[in-house]
């Protein structure tokens, strides 16, 4: 799903009214009764008191529009008017009069308005700002975003949550609701899935208005949303006569005293994934616990006992992944050094091996085309300096990339994926997957699917995902706290089995403040 700037969205606005022959009104219209259709079947005429606070332009009108519908099907209203500035809208002024026409008086909120009190128990709907803002809210409207926070009612936002910029970062915390769920128009915004701005949305969904179709399908976005539907696409069913030669050779290169379980994940990670045939290459101390804990696996020893001195050679028909729990000795550094400027398949790069060519960047070049990088935050800093906030990191991210020519992910809570100036942003995943070993089954993953002949920004996609969609049905049972990197690995085949099953239809109640991320 293509995730639209803010320069789309206005030329999607543009392109629908002009193309469909219809006028502003109407496409709000239509965006209020989605609003009002999600929230009416989740409530169902319940008598839970509901606030709409509106602001003056056109996500005032959507509110204001919203409040008609409520107020037309008997739900118990107030609506307020965040008087933030004089200008009105020409479509807010319009929804305003029919709201007034069904005797609904909305309450005028100015800076020396008392703050409403809003009970927990309530339902508040935020329609204060849209797509456009582009200065910081007043302090009193920041007061009335802080009053709104911690009112602990479950808060709908329109399109963005108000205060949130598509394009920076907050000056201040408290410059934006924290939204429990956004019903966001036409498409996903990226600052749904950043770390400074994400924690302002709870969950969301994409609200289907119409817009104009062709321009959809031929509009270039800057960056895509993978879910299951992008990921079943890039899915690679097995021939009727594969045998193990034709499903790939993997080597998993790393470990060291007292980390060998890293490289047993990822092994592990890579046979589940589908690679006909495993290798390990780790230090002596790793012979005998792999041998035992996997019999699947070959294992290969270096010279060294407690960590690698050395490293295998270049050979034809293995893919590589390589850096968990391998250290970073003065001998394994400069054995891997060495090691690297003999390579030209793409590999996949992960752990203390992006630490070692975070300490040496001229060995950066010697990186193959195509390789897939792994780096958690203070991995990717090593490789690529500080950053100010998120869009800068992502700057700095899609220049790293592109200079060397590699399919860089940034993990976290939605894995991004870079690669030759695009980006992608993963769908699957959840909290309990912050654990130890998580990245390491990942990387093992990843290079399973490099060795079946996935290209590497195939393998990435589809890795990522199914890492997430394994931790999303592993911690439905066992929870987040006791979802574990083994139990990860143990739900691959069940991601996998996932990508064709019907999706089961959501029936949140808005009472319950879901905290996931869907779309």
């Amino acid at each position: 799903m293509k995730i639209l700037d803010q320069s789309q969205l206005y030329e999607a606005d543009r392109r629908t009214i002009a193309n469909q022959g219809i006028t502003s009104t109407e496409l709000m219209e239509r965006a209020a009764l989605a609003v009002f259709n999600w929230l009416h079947s989740r409530l169902h005429g319940a008598p839970v008191p509901i606030h709409i606070f509106c602001g003056i332009g056109n996500n005032g009108g959507d509110g204001l529009a919203v409040a008609r519908h409520l107020a037309e099907h008997g739900y118990h209203i107030k609506v307020y008017i965040v008087h933030y500035s004089d200008k009105r809208s020409d479509d807010f002024l319009g929804n305003l009069e029919r709201l007034k026409d069904r005797k609904v008086w909305p309450e005028t909120l100015k800076e020396s308005s008392e703050l409403p009190q809003i009970p927990s128990s309530d339902v508040l709907i935020d329609a204060v700002f849209g797509i456009g803002l582009s200065r910081p809210p007043a302090p009193w409207v920041r007061s009335l975003f802080a009053a709104m926070n911690a009112s602990g009612a479950f808060i709908l936002s329109i399109d963005v949550p108000s205060g949130l910029y598509l394009n920076r970062v907050s000056e201040q915390a408290d410059d934006a609701v924290r939204a429990t769920h956004v019903l966001t128009i036409g498409a996903p915004k990226l600052v749904f899935f950043l770390p400074q701005t994400g924690p302002y949305v709870g969950g969301f969904e994409v609200l289907d208005i119409g817009f104009d179709p062709e321009y959809l399908a031929s509009v270039q976005a800057a960056y895509e949303l993978v879910g299951r539907e992008e990921a079943a696409q890039l899915y690679r069913p097995r021939p009727k006569f594969a045998h193990k030669g034709l499903m790939g050779h993997a080597r998993i290169i790393g470990g060291s005293y007292g980390k060998i379980g890293a490289v047993a994940l990822a092994a592990r990670a890579c046979l589940y994934s589908g690679a006909g045939l495993v290798t390990a290459w780790v230090p002596g101390c790793g012979y005998n616990p792999l041998q035992t804990h996997l019999p699947e696996l070959m294992v290969q020893t270096g010279a060294g006992e407690r960590y690698l001195t050395e490293f295998p050679m270049a050979s034809d028909g293995y893919v590589t992944g390589m850096g968990m729990g391998l250290g970073t000795e003065a001998e394994t550094a400069n054995a891997f050094y060495s090691w690297l400027k003999k390579q030209s398949a793409p590999m996949v790069i992960d752990a203390d091996a992006l630490n070692l060519l975070g300490q040496n960047p001229d060995a950066l070049r010697d990186i193959p085309a195509g390789s897939i990088l792994t780096p958690h935050p203070g991995e990717l800093k090593r490789l690529i300096g500080p950053w100010a906030d998120d869009f800068e990191k992502l700057e700095k991210a899609h220049a790293f990339s592109t200079t060397h020519k590699c399919v860089l992910l940034i993990k976290g809570a939605h894995t991004m994926i870079l690669y030759n100036g695009k980006g992608y942003v993963n769908g699957s995943g959840n909290p309990g997957m912050a654990t130890a070993g998580s990245g390491d089954v990942l990387c093992g993953m990843l290079t399973g699917l490099l060795a079946q002949g996935y290209e590497p920004l195939q393998a990435a996609l589809l890795g990522v995902y199914l890492h997430g969609r394994s931790g999303d049905l592993m911690a439905a049972d066992f929870g987040f706290e006791a979802l574990t990197a083994g139990r990860i690995a143990e739900g691959i085949g069940k991601a996998f089995i996932d990508l064709f099953q019907r999706p089961r239809e959501d029936h949140t109640d808005p009472k319950e403040k879901p905290s996931g991320e869907e779309g």
